[in-house]
């Protein structure tokens, strides 16, 4: 048996293969700007050391985290000059980077994920809006101990293997944590709880119904919920295979158990989120997380469409 870690997590687009430890500036003049979803680039021609002109990939976020943030599809054009604060990709031999921040020739001053917000209004009820981006910062997840399996497949996980490069959405708990927007809709029978990140909407049943004995697997489970007062208590079961179903490389697999709990904060303008994974085939101790939305009663959805090209870019090694 292997001993497991304790992360704060990566994202959807693994960020271990950037150093994020190292801030590096580049001036130079876009070549190409792309608006599309899984994720923003921006292309970058600078001349290095000696003076030959290199082209750089420069990685933003989803196109709802970049509007929100204050980038628009018309932001960059090619031509213009910018200066751009970024992480660099751990292999050196390759001109590819996260970007941190990017200035442009008027001053306009841009970073990918600064449009999260603590609201000043508390919530009813945990019906409504949720930004999540300001929570996916301090989010906590531990693993317990990973089984040798586990182990085996996280130690030889590679961005290849990312399932967003073929426009599949991530199961719990990482759609759950990622730094979207989200709703919650309560009705009589269910609870309806959408997320931005490839418009996911998932149902949790509140009728008193068990999971069924032998139900279709699917990527989200199947959801089962109750109340404990206030607290929403949703148990999910039946998950399909997955190569990236427990976030860090670890896959997820038949015998997955999701337990998640939703509650707010005692000045309700947050949405409290606490999760127990249990996955006996690759983690001999469950995962557990947490994380915190924010009440967002002034936002709306934006639309994800996932564009296969620029998911395939996910695949970058």
């Amino acid at each position: 048996m292997v001993a497991g870690i304790a992360s704060s997590a990566s994202g959807h687009h693994s960020n271990s293969i950037f150093d994020l430890e190292s801030v590096v500036t580049l001036q130079g003049t876009v070549s190409r700007y792309e608006w599309r979803n899984p994720h923003v680039y921006v292309y970058v021609e600078s001349r290095d050391e000696t003076g030959q002109l290199i082209e750089w990939q420069l990685e933003g976020d989803a196109t709802s985290i970049m509007t929100r943030s204050g980038w628009r599809s018309t932001t960059l054009t090619p031509g213009d000059p910018v200066t751009v604060r970024m992480n660099p990709d751990r292999n050196a031999q390759r001109h590819h980077a996260l970007v941190v921040s990017l200035t442009k020739a008027d001053g306009v001053f841009l970073t990918p994920r600064s449009g999260g917000r603590a609201s000043p209004v508390g919530a009813t009820g945990l019906a409504g809006l949720w930004d999540s981006v300001r929570g996916y910062a301090g989010r906590r997840i531990s693993y317990g101990v990973l089984t040798e399996e586990g182990a085996a497949a996280q130690a030889a996980y590679i961005e290849a293997d990312n399932e967003v490069s073929e426009c599949i959405p991530y199961p719990l708990p990482t759609i759950a944590i990622a730094p979207y927007l989200n709703e919650i809709e309560i009705l009589e029978d269910r609870v309806l709880i959408r997320t931005e990140f490839f418009n996911v909407e998932r149902t949790i049943y509140m009728d008193g119904r068990g999971h069924p004995q032998s139900g279709e697997r699917t990527i989200q489970g199947h959801s089962i919920g109750s109340w404990e007062g206030e607290i929403l208590v949703v148990d999910t079961t039946l998950f399909s295979d997955s190569r990236t179903g427990n976030l860090n490389g670890v896959p997820g697999g038949g015998q997955k158990h999701v337990v998640e709990r939703y509650q707010l904060s005692e000045d309700r303008t947050q949405l409290l989120l606490e999760f127990v994974v249990e996955d006996p085939e690759y983690m001999v101790e469950p995962m557990i997380g947490r994380v915190a939305w924010d009440h967002a009663p002034d936002r709306e959805l934006l639309p994800f469409g996932c564009d296969p090209e620029n998911a395939r870019l996910y695949e970058f090694q």
